[in-house]
């Protein structure tokens, strides 16, 4: 008979061990909770979502220069920046946009900010943040957003203290709330119950690691009626109590400890501070109603919804400005808080109408969906629209990869030059996390069907320098210097593959080829 062991007993929710072992996941996996695939992220990750935020970052550089705002640094600090990816996107996106206007714009800096070692680490060294560390407009930080009271800048060798910012600092929580301590009280009758829970698992915990722990935890919730303020801070108090008459019905993440980073985070300036903020979760009111207690979402480590209308709620009653969609939501909600006159930032406002309102990341979400599903129907001209709409996304490339392969057997020469130069561009948003995945393999492959044999050698260089000598690179190398009659360097690639691996025998064929 299975027994039961009891890991913890009626702890508070936001107390609880399960956001230890969340935290001791990524500790644990650094880069490979990505590059493994573990977590998911290509959906808030993508260059598309990339592209969204620095159209926003835009917005915000030309507001503070319309404002004579010019001299002094905006520092963007993105939250818990994991792989880093998401920075890659937005630093190629906003280089763009910059290099597109002639209006004199105020120097930024994007902060990569974590609390895993190894994630800072993989940030410094990374060869696609090196010539931004070096422009002086990418710097990496530890940073805990909830117990941080300084930014200490490696790259710069620099601190920034309370108030020391003249800008408005940016911060963007990206996939961020869901996996940070929360509150949990159940909203019934207008009567307010905290929970706290119980965990248990058929596993001894002591045999397991986080991961395991996560993946086999039990979890039992547990309600006491709150007789008195729960929270130390009036204005929370102040919130949790509306909920009596705006809900009836429901459990409730409450986001104290998220509250708490934006408050830290303002301290910053003297000029307050704007959230940028991307997960799943609901900001109206009529999507938090009727809510059961809450499952865990594993994925390695785990998430929740973010309770947004309660952010909105707090930054409303420190005289903000809130933007969120004014549409309903399917996938992922995209919020812009001003914890400072937002009214006065037109520029900003206008993009998050015109790249989220309008047409945002959520959209392009749907629109994925709706491709992967009619794959097999899709033509070269359907394909390469698509890849123009994601922003030229990598991940979103190599899904319609094999349609791809298939359709491009059959093109016209106008249909090949794009695609060739649809291919740079998906290589130059490409961003290297250590996946298994060679994508620069795959497009040196499509550049030689295609004729581009220049082309398609650099590709096989550039899956060398990450991947290492193959035999079908020799033997795709070797085939390129023929079709492009070096016939120094078809022989000489030749004798280094023959030595390198001298039992291929699919060698013996390209000594058969016609050197005439």
């Amino acid at each position: 008979m299975e027994s039961d062991y009891l890991i913890e007993s009626k702890k508070p929710f936001s107390e609880s061990l399960i956001w230890q072992l969340n935290r001791d996941f990524y500790q644990n996996r650094g880069i490979s909770a990505w590059s493994d695939d573990i977590v998911p992220h290509h959906m808030t990750s993508n260059s598309k979502v990339g592209k969204t935020y620095a159209e926003l970052i835009f917005g915000l550089l030309k507001d503070l220069a319309s404002k004579g705002a010019c001299k002094e640094i905006v520092y963007i600090l993105e939250l818990g920046a994991g792989h880093g990816r998401l920075a890659f996107h937005i630093l190629k996106h906003l280089e763009k946009l910059i290099a597109s206007t002639r209006v004199k714009l105020p120097p930024y800096c994007y902060v990569l900010s974590d609390i895993v070692e190894e994630n800072l680490s993989f940030f410094q060294d990374h060869p696609q943040f090196q010539t931004y560390l070096q422009k002086e407009v990418l710097d990496v930080s530890y940073f805990d957003a909830a117990k941080s009271k300084e930014l200490n800048l490696r790259y710069a060798k620099k601190t920034i203290r309370s108030k020391e910012l003249k800008q408005p600092i940016l911060a963007i929580a990206n996939y961020f709330f869901d996996s940070i301590p929360n509150d949990l009280f159940l909203i019934k009758d207008k009567i307010i119950s905290n929970c706290s829970v119980s965990i248990k698992s058929t596993e001894d915990p002591e045999s397991m690691n986080s991961e395991g722990l996560i993946e086999n935890m039990e979890i039992t919730y547990h309600k006491a009626i709150l007789n008195k303020p729960y929270f130390d801070e009036p204005v929370l108090n102040e919130i949790l109590e509306e909920y009596r008459d705006l809900v009836h019905n429901t459990y409730l993440f409450f986001p104290e400890r998220g509250i708490k980073c934006l408050s830290n985070l303002k301290d910053f300036s003297s000029a307050g501070m704007i959230l940028l903020s991307m997960d799943k979760g609901f900001h109206e009111i009529k999507d938090l109603e009727n809510k059961n207690e809450p499952d865990v979402v594993t994925h390695g480590s785990f998430s929740f919804w973010v309770n947004y209308h309660a952010f909105i709620a707090y930054c409303q009653k420190q005289g903000g400005h809130v933007l969120f969609p004014s549409y309903s939501t399917f996938h992922l909600e995209m919020g812009c808080l001003f914890l400072t006159d937002g009214e006065s930032y037109p520029q900003t406002n206008a993009a998050y109408q015109q790249f989220v309102n309008n047409f945002g990341p959520d959209d392009f979400n749907s629109i994925k969906h709706l491709a992967y599903f009619n794959i097999s129907r899709l033509q070269l001209k359907e394909l390469l629209a698509l890849f123009r709409l994601s922003a030229y996304d990598s991940t979103f490339f190599i899904k319609l990869l094999p349609r791809l392969k298939h359709v491009a057997k059959t093109i016209t020469y106008n249909e090949r030059i794009r695609l060739a130069q649809t291919m740079h561009i998906i290589w130059d948003m490409y961003f290297n996390i250590n996946e298994t995945f060679d994508l620069a393999y795959e497009l040196g492959g499509i550049f030689y069907d295609l004729g581009f044999y220049t082309e398609a050698l650099e590709h096989f260089q550039y899956s060398v320098n990450s991947f290492g000598q193959k035999e079908d690179i020799y033997y795709n190398k070797a085939l390129c210097h023929y079709q492009l009659r070096e016939d120094e360097l078809f022989s000489q690639t030749l004798d280094e593959a023959k030595k390198a691996f001298p039992g291929y025998t699919a060698f013996e064929k390209l000594e058969e080829l016609d050197m005439s």
